[in-house]
């Protein structure tokens, strides 16, 4: 496996004065940005990195030196690796708009801002007479930069800091997300992120984690500016004893085991201080326990219980080793983890059953509380019903079902800011750092 840790840069003074960056090298750190490099370099120091690519632009390179230092200080064997700027990792580019306040474009392009908030793809300048789009570029760039690297380092763990939009299209691109989808991943600044690559380009790939911001102080991402739609906080109920054996539960309705709950412990902490309006949950005894242990701390609030949750029925697998499948369903297991859309679980669903019915609870969820103007709640379901919906919201298929890793008590954060008709926006996703384990998710595999 070969691991990749994406970091955007620190705070630059373009971000603070609201300009559009783009290519331009103007913008350097500021003091918070600088301060929370070093955080960064903190959280990171136990990793050592075979290889450390950055921007070559100045707000990148300063945070990637930043880290170096930190994993300089902090390393016991081997200096870390240098820092080397690679150019596909340069920030989208937008000549036009470059070094302009985001009013100013918005009011001297009113057309062309629009395209880029509703349809970026569709986005075009003029470059030297010739037709650029910016964020169809920046895709292909990402493209090169995984079809170079990734031969070079095979089973190694390497660091790329980059930007607000290489990260997404770096991330989109991995994963086989649309460049229409260009505004639904959020990359907060000193924002880490984690992908694993079974192998090459185009070999199947795991988002384990996604914009964690935990080291820097915050408990989840800053909502947007404008923000007029409603939070969702999806969480993945606690460890049960199956989890931990390995063995498939699917509808069997298994309790939270004493390291489930101590996990439910740590989500209530970690969300004790988050304002919540409403929170629903799987009905089933796992994720209704780690429901009622993360409310604890939010007594006004009533738990509903949503059928269409519930986790995948295995039917004729539930209660069984990997082993034990195999051997009564030779070839399926592997057909499972390769191709799961095209798996009947025998006398029980398959991935599009599951889709329909969660798909379904989750529109509810989401226009229930858009309709009563609630602005933050929590979802507490399973590994699979919660990768369908990480699916759903980011316009994947079904095929893509294993690119989500969902760690036991992990939180993700997904946002409607322009409510029902616009995109939804992943805001972090497989957040573990409550439950110990620093930046890697620690949790237990488990089965389903």
């Amino acid at each position: 496996m070969t691991r990749v840790i994406i970091v955007r840069h620190g705070q630059s003074t373009y971000n603070t004065e609201k300009r559009i960056q783009g290519r331009t090298d103007t913008s350097i750190l500021t003091e918070k940005g600088r301060h929370d490099a070093n955080l960064i370099g903190k959280a990171l120091s136990s990793i050592s990195f075979d290889a450390i690519y950055s921007s070559p632009l100045q707000r990148a390179k300063q945070t990637a030196d930043i880290i170096h230092s930190c994993l300089r200080i902090n390393s016991t064997e081997q200096p870390p690796a240098p820092v080397e700027t690679c150019e596909q990792l340069l920030e989208i580019d937008l000549p036009a708009w470059e070094g302009m306040l985001s009013e100013q474009v918005k009011q001297k392009f009113p057309e062309d801002y629009r395209i880029w908030q509703q349809t970026p793809e569709r986005l075009q300048m003029l470059v030297k007479g010739k037709e650029h789009f910016p964020v169809l570029a920046l895709y292909e760039q990402a493209r090169q930069f995984w079809q170079e690297i990734l031969p070079r380092h095979q089973g190694e763990t390497i660091l790329v800091v980059g930007h607000n939009g290489i990260n997404r299209a770096l991330i989109s691109t991995a994963l086989g997300i649309s460049p229409s989808r260009y505004h639904s991943l959020q990359q907060s600044n000193c924002g880490i992120s984690v992908l694993n690559f079974s192998g090459g380009w185009q070999d199947p790939v795991q988002l384990e984690s996604m914009n964690q911001t935990q080291h820097l102080g915050e408990t989840l991402p800053s909502l947007r500016p404008n923000h007029q739609g409603v939070r969702l906080l999806l969480v993945r109920h606690g460890e049960t004893e199956w989890n931990r054996q390995g063995r498939f539960q699917g509808q069997i309705d298994v309790p939270l085991n004493d390291n489930g709950r101590l996990q439910a412990q740590k989500a209530a902490v970690f969300l004790k201080d988050v304002m919540l309006d409403f929170a629903v949950s799987s009905p089933m005894l796992r994720p209704k326990e780690t429901a009622e242990i993360i409310l604890q701390y939010h007594p006004h609030v009533r738990l509903e219980l949503q059928d269409g949750l519930r986790e995948i029925s295995h039917g004729l697998w539930e209660g069984k080793f990997e082993t034990e499948i195999e051997q009564e369903f030779p070839g399926q297991l592997h057909r499972w983890r390769t191709v799961p859309a095209q798996v009947q679980m025998p006398a029980g669903e398959n991935l599009q059953q599951v889709w329909q019915r969660s798909l379904q609870a989750w529109q509810g969820i989401v226009q229930t509380a858009l309709t009563k103007n609630l602005q933050t709640g929590i979802v507490v379901a399973h590994d699979a019903t919660n990768k369908t919906i990480l699916c759903q919201i980011l316009g994947l298929g079904a095929e893509n079902f294993w690119n989500f890793r969902q760690g036991n008590g992990a939180v993700s954060v997904i946002d409607y800011p322009c409510g029902w008709n616009g995109l939804p926006v992943l805001q972090a996703m497989n957040i573990t750092a409550h439950l110990g384990g620093g930046v890697f998710d620690q949790t237990a595999a488990g089965a389903l």
